[in-house]
């Protein structure tokens, strides 16, 4: 009976564990992802002021910059996105980590205090 009650709770432990690093993939998409965004957005920017430039055939400061600007903006949004997320995940990944060893510390405990309690 003992060991039906451990399995019980070890099953129980395995899926809350489950729960809560599911949802830790969409801390993982934004972490890889969000840069790709960026450099995204960064060559759009770049691809923009040079056909900008080939449009007018004019290399100045004015024609340059809006295109510069859109591109750095793509890249600072990725990153903007990609660190807070890595900050997030690591915070998180380590709690799961302490709530996890809470978790079996407490099966334990409690299948010693069954066994101590109903073995008399």
């Amino acid at each position: 009976a003992l060991n039906a009650i451990r399995a019980t709770l070890d099953g129980t432990l395995v899926r809350e564990n489950q729960k809560l690093n599911n949802l830790m993939v969409l801390l993982t998409i934004a972490i890889s992802g969000g840069p790709f965004l960026g450099l995204l957005g960064t060559v759009v920017g770049v691809m923009i002021t040079f056909a900008a430039i080939a449009a007018t055939g004019d290399v100045n400061v004015a024609a340059i910059a809006p295109g510069i600007a859109a591109a750095l903006v793509a890249t600072v949004a990725g990153l903007a996105v990609a660190i807070p997320s890595l900050f997030g995940y690591n915070y998180l990944g380590s709690r799961i980590k302490t709530i996890g060893a809470d978790m079996h510390v407490f099966v334990d405990e409690y299948i010693a205090k069954i066994a101590e309690t109903y073995s008399r």
